[in-house]
């Protein structure tokens, strides 16, 4: 009963900072591209970075599992998603 409520309270919890000081540089250099720019597909974000689209999206994965990137779809592509930064 109380793992649950703890698991629950994490999961909607917002990333910070120190979440990201022990990711991969990848995963840094993303996070630092999209706290200066609002929304980003994983496209720009790879060109803006100069990194391949496979590290973006692992970089991108691994943000999602600390809690401090935000996806949703985007309006003027449906096939794409738009990416921001989510911290506290």
């Amino acid at each position: 009963m109380g793992t649950s409520g703890s698991l629950h309270q994490e999961i909607t919890q917002k990333g910070s900072w120190d979440d990201i000081r022990d990711l991969p540089p990848s995963a840094k250099l993303v996070a630092k591209v999209l706290e200066y720019n609002d929304a980003m597909t994983q496209q720009q974000i790879a060109d803006e970075t100069l990194l391949p689209s496979r590290t973006v999206r692992y970089a991108l994965n691994r943000l999602d599992e600390e809690n401090v990137v935000d996806s949703q779809f985007s309006f003027s592509d449906a096939r794409k998603r738009l990416y921001s930064l989510d911290i506290e």
